[in-house]
């Protein structure tokens, strides 16, 4: 299955379809959980801080299938709103990569991560960077987008704090967790060597594109306009190891 039928056009027509039924059924606001990928993607590397007026540029070599899903997606909702005309109102959330308590074991790919550090499936990791959120803080942003008048028509960046890499999660990892991070790695593998694996590993081909892109955001936005706090990354990540211990998730 080609990834446009398996995540571009599910996340376009379902976004849609939620909107054309809060419409039939007489809903005040709608909220859509987007994505930083809708925001920060396919620009090159800069120091100001990617903001809610940012779009990601579809044309990029790092736009995976996701992102670009995540993009086509906002923007609908976006065109939807503006062609409804029926007091229908919007305003999205576009979080960083989502950390924090595990229920179970159906969780994310950002949750992935640190299991796969705590289980040492990672000899060295790549040099990759990304925001982090902590889960109950996107919950509580969402609330405040579906409650707050200002909200309507905004979007709103959840992100923490400043982007970490791979790496600097592990040295949270094994700060905060002393001997029940004995697996976890030291190392960050040179991005020639990644380049080398992905030939031969499917997984490691997405994360050639973002070998080294560090891209900043901010949620100044709704910290002013919301009131909106987040606790800090190394809360988040050691949330997340502390849950995945606690529920049997990772190696013993």
């Amino acid at each position: 299955m080609f990834p446009r039928t398996r995540t571009i056009i599910p996340a376009r027509d379902g976004t849609l379809r939620v909107l054309r039924a809060a419409r039939e059924a007489g809903v005040k606001r709608v909220v859509v959980t987007s994505s930083l990928g809708a925001i920060g993607y396919g620009h090159p590397s800069r120091d100001r801080p990617f903001d809610e007026t940012d779009w990601t540029n579809l044309d990029g070599a790092d736009v995976q299938p996701y992102i670009k899903s995540k993009t086509l997606a906002e923007r609908a909702a976006w065109d939807f709103i503006a062609r409804a005309g029926s007091g229908l109102e919007l305003s999205v959330v576009n979080p960083a990569g989502i950390f924090g308590p595990v229920l179970g074991p159906d969780f994310s790919s950002s949750i992935e991560i640190v299991k796969s550090l705590l289980d040492g499936a990672m000899p060295a990791v790549p040099r990759v960077y990304f925001g982090v959120v902590d889960v109950r803080d996107v919950a509580d942003l969402h609330l405040r987008a579906m409650m707050a008048p200002e909200a309507k028509g905004e979007r709103f960046i959840a992100v923490s704090g400043e982007t970490m890499s791979i790496l600097d999660i592990a040295r949270v990892l094994r700060r905060e967790l002393g001997p029940r991070a004995r697996r976890v790695p030291r190392l960050q593998a040179p991005d020639w060597l990644v380049r080398l694996a992905a030939n031969r590993i499917p997984l490691l081909r997405a994360v050639v594109p973002m070998l080294g892109r560090v891209r900043h955001s901010t949620s100044a936005k709704a910290r002013s306009l919301l009131g909106w706090r987040a606790r800090s990354n190394d809360e988040a990540i050691l949330a997340t190891a502390e849950s995945l211990i606690r529920l049997g998730l990772v190696k013993g």
